[in-house]
């Protein structure tokens, strides 16, 4: 943990990691705090309708004990793998906290996939447990015959031809539970991460991740818990943002989680959800945050109390940031990190690490540095990539069936994180774009990051991407992809002024030559635009 509110400096000075030999989350998130305060408040589960719902640990307890007692009277134990496909739900945490006490090992699965990517991952992972809904079973059923580890299949709104009850198969179960004594390094979950080739990696961590997580997670929030702390992610619990930043963090400091599930993003909605439940604490990717800022006046609208507010997952930019601070009247602290190694660069607007346009500073604990193809350390100011040393308690431990891959993530004792920036003078850190999506022009090397977020400054654009487009005298020349707010509508004119916007705010040589309006974008699970596929299309 952080040692308290003080300078960043005396801050990475006092730092030291305490990450105890013998841990479990499961134990760390639900039972320790269940023996101290069985009635302490854990989840308020808003329902579709807006009604609401109140767990305790000791609740949780009880429940994850009957789960893990059903589980292992299956047969599952130690090592076996137990996929969750399922919305912001109570029995989320729940089947996380009972599959760590019995030793076993979680499988997120974002519910937004398709039986193609369901079933590889379900199939890769040799999951024998799935925790699911019944909406989600068409999918399942479709792929059945094809996951041959797949020994039992638990729906938590009511069994289906082909799944059981949860709740109706646990109610049988003892309370009782001894968890497995676990190891920090022993496997707890592995989340798939999608890379620029190849299939996905399931990237495998140890019970010590939920340690290594907490020092980014109180920079970002401010000496996160304070009192009356309540905290608020819209994005998917199967994601490492949703997971290791907000559901682990909640459960571990004893704040209160708010949990609703979107059918649909709605901007109005999740403002509305932040006023009625009294969150302070949230994070928010940027593409919602994007979509927030369509929304007049929030904090007149609504009786809004936040205190932190942090975002995450690709480059939040100036635009936002201005919104944040004029409508919401907080920094957004932005953070940086990947499914491997979460957290590891971050802002702290109270005791000013902060900067427009950076990605924030290592967070103590953390050495961070920008680096060449041989492992060395770039100058001030040049652009290299991003990697951070290991022992690191936050770092991955393998991934999962490719001991290649994971040979290739590393040179030397430095764990490469794919990702081209630099760091200026102050020690702030600059994220310029994946290295396959760094644009090439003309001899220039652009990040598209820079340019998406002059866009969306225009008042036409709602959402941006940029790539490079093959080009026979540049290399690449900047594209842009844009969709459009209510009340625009393509034109050369248009074209000409928006073109005119990024040429005059950033660089001549940084404007995109062309421009293609869109009815949406391609969007990951958890709203990072796939420009992948833009560039497949050119």
């Amino acid at each position: 943990m952080l040692p308290g509110k003080m300078s960043y400096q005396d801050l990475v000075e006092r730092f030291r990691w305490n990450v105890p030999e013998r841990y479990n989350i499961g134990v760390d998130m639900c039972d320790k705090w269940a023996d101290r305060e069985p009635d302490r408040l854990a989840l308020i589960n808003v329902r579709p309708d807006g009604s609401a719902e109140n767990f305790s640990y000791g609740a949780f307890r009880s429940a994850s004990n009957r789960l893990a007692n059903l589980l292992r009277d299956r047969g599952i134990g130690r090592g076996d793998r137990v996929a969750l496909l399922m919305p912001q739900a109570p029995e989320v945490p729940l089947a996380h906290i009972a599959v760590y006490k019995l030793a076993g090992i979680i499988v997120p699965v974002a519910e937004l996939f398709g039986v193609d990517a369901l079933h590889y991952r379900l199939s890769n992972s040799g999951a024998r447990v799935l925790v699911t809904t019944r909406a989600s079973m068409s999918k399942i059923t479709e792929i059945a015959d094809a996951l041959p580890d797949l020994e039992y299949v638990f729906t938590i709104d009511g069994a289906t031809d082909g799944s059981e009850d949860l709740h109706a198969a646990m109610a049988p179960a003892s309370e009782d539970f001894t968890p497995e004594d676990t190891c920090a390094d022993d496997p707890a979950v592995m989340v798939y991460t999608s890379g620029t080739t190849g299939p996905p990696k399931g990237a495998l961590h140890g019970h010590r991740v939920l340690l290594g997580h907490m020092p980014g997670v109180q920079f970002a929030h401010e000496f996160f818990p304070q009192p009356g702390d309540r905290i608020w992610t819209p994005s998917d619990w199967a994601w490492a943002g949703g997971l290791f930043n907000v559901l682990y963090s909640s459960f571990h400091f004893g704040v209160p989680l708010v949990a609703h599930r979107f059918g649909k993003f709605d901007p109005d909605r999740a403002f509305a959800l932040i006023a009625e439940h009294g969150i302070r604490n949230a994070f928010i990717a940027p593409t919602a945050l994007k979509m927030m800022r369509t929304v007049p006046t929030p904090s007149k609208r609504y009786n809004l109390a936040l205190r932190t507010l942090f975002s995450g997952g690709e480059a939040v930019g100036r635009e936002l940031q201005d919104w944040s601070r004029k409508e919401l009247g907080i920094k957004i602290n932005e953070v940086y990190g990947q499914t491997e190694c979460n957290m590891m660069i971050g802002s702290c607007a109270e005791i000013g690490v902060w900067r427009a346009g950076s990605i924030g500073k290592a967070v103590p604990g953390h050495t961070v540095a920008v680096i060449d193809e041989v492992g060395q350390p770039v100058a001030t100011g040049e652009t290299g990539q991003i990697a951070v040393q290991r022992p690191n308690p936050v770092m991955f431990l393998e991934y999962w069936g490719r001991p290649d891959a994971t040979r290739e993530k590393y040179i030397g004792d430095w764990l490469l994180t794919g990702d081209q920036g630099f760091r200026d003078e102050d020690g702030y850190f600059h994220f310029v774009g994946r290295d396959d999506d760094v644009i090439t022009s003309s001899g220039y090397r652009i990040g598209p990051g820079e340019i998406e977020d002059c866009l969306i400054g225009h008042p036409a654009v709602s959402l941006a991407a940029v790539i490079g487009k093959p080009d026979p005298d540049r290399t690449e020349i900047v594209k842009a992809f844009i969709v459009l707010n209510d009340g625009y509508e393509p034109s050369e004119a248009l074209s000409g002024e928006i073109t005119e916007h990024v040429r005059t705010r950033l660089a001549a040589h940084e404007y995109p030559r062309e421009i293609s309006y869109e009815e949406s974008l391609p969007l990951t699970t958890t709203g990072k635009i796939i420009r992948r596929l833009l560039r497949d299309r050119e």
